[in-house]
C-alpha cells in the first residue's frame, strides 16, 4: 500500500495563508522520494519551519506515523492564521504536532539545539523588494527580498545550530536563488547535499536539496581553515553541474490561491 500523504480536500484554508501549491507538492514528493532512508534513518524529532496550510507537517505526519508512531512534531509560523489553519489540517488528518508562532524557529534554539533529525523548510523564495520581507499576512510566504535570499540566508544557520548529527535538511529553492551557492555555503559548515527533486513549470525552476552532515566534508572544512585555501575547485563544479541555469521564476502566488 503506498504511504498516505494529506488530503487535499481535507486542508484547511484562510484568505491569509498560503495554499498547498506547486513547491508544497515538490518538498512532500521529496519526502516520500526519501521516505526509505528517512524510516531507515529512525528520526526521533521533526520539524517544519514555515508551516503555512499544515499540508507539509500532516504529510511527513502520516507518511512516517505507521512505521515510526514514537516521532515527535514540531512547527513554526510567523502568521497566526497558519498555525490556527495548521491546527484544523492536523486534527483533520488526526495526526499531532506542537505548534508556535515565531520567527523561523527564534524560540526553540535552546530547547531543541542539536536534537532535529529531520528538518524541512519551504521558505520565502520569490525575489522581492527587501521591505516586503516579513510584512504581515500572506506575503510573508513568498516575499524573499533580493534574489530571494533574505530568509534563506537566515534559516542556514538556524538549522546548522538545531540539526542533530545525524540531522537532515531538505529545503525548496528556486533557480534564482542561486542554489549551488545555497550548497557551498552549507558545504563550508560540514554538509553534502543532493537534489532530491527538481521541477520545472511555465513560471519556475524547483529544486528541493537534501542536507546532510558529512565527516569528510568537515574533516576538508578544517584542513581548508588551517592552510588559508578555498572551497577546491572541483567541489564547486560539482555543486553548480546539479543545476540547470533556468530562468523561470513566480513572480506572485495568483496561480495556486
Amino acid at each position: 500500500m503506498s504511504p498516505k500523504t494529506a488530503q487535499i480536500r481535507l486542508v484547511s484554508s484562510h484568505p491569509e495563508v498560503y495554499e498547498p501549491c506547486d513547491d508544497s507538492f515538490a518538498l512532500v514528493d521529496a519526502l516520500l522520494a526519501d521516505r526509505t532512508n528517512i524510516l531507515d534513518h529512525c528520526p526521533r524529532l521533526c520539524l517544519e519551519v514555515g508551516c503555512g496550510s499544515g499540508y507539509v507537517i500532516a504529510s511527513l505526519a502520516l507518511m512516517l506515523g505507521q512505521e515510526l508512531p514514537g516521532v515527535y512534531y514540531f512547527a513554526t509560523d510567523t502568521n497566526p492564521h497558519a498555525l490556527r489553519v495548521t491546527r484544523e489540517t492536523l486534527d483533520a488528518h488526526a495526526v499531532d504536532a506542537e505548534l508556535m508562532c515565531m520567527d523561523i524557529a527564534s524560540g526553540l534554539e535552546k530547547r531543541l539545539a542539536g536534537r532535529v533529525d529531520v528538518m524541512v523548510v519551504n521558505p520565502p523564495y520569490v525575489p522581492t523588494p527587501e521591505y516586503e520581507v516579513g510584512c504581515e499576512g500572506i506575503a510573508s510566504a513568498w516575499a524573499g527580498g533580493e534574489n530571494g535570499r533574505s530568509v534563506i540566508d537566515r534559516i542556514l544557520p538556524v538549522a546548522d545550530r538545531l540539526l542533530s548529527d545525524k540531522g537532515w535538511l531538505y529545503m525548496v529553492t528556486l533557480t534564482t536563488n542561486d542554489p549551488s551557492q545555497i550548497c557551498l555555503l552549507m558545504r563550508k559548515k560540514g554538509y553534502a547535499s543532493r537534489i532530491v527533486v527538481q521541477r520545472s513549470t511555465e513560471e519556475e525552476s524547483l529544486h528541493i536539496i537534501k542536507f546532510w552532515r558529512d565527516s569528510d566534508i568537515q574533516l576538508d572544512t578544517k584542513e581548508i581553515g588551517t592552510t588559508n585555501k578555498s572551497v577546491p575547485a572541483r567541489a564547486m563544479d560539482s555543486l553548480v553541474s546539479q543545476f540547470p541555469q533556468l530562468s523561470f521564476w513566480r513572480g506572485t502566488n495568483s496561480n495556486c490561491l
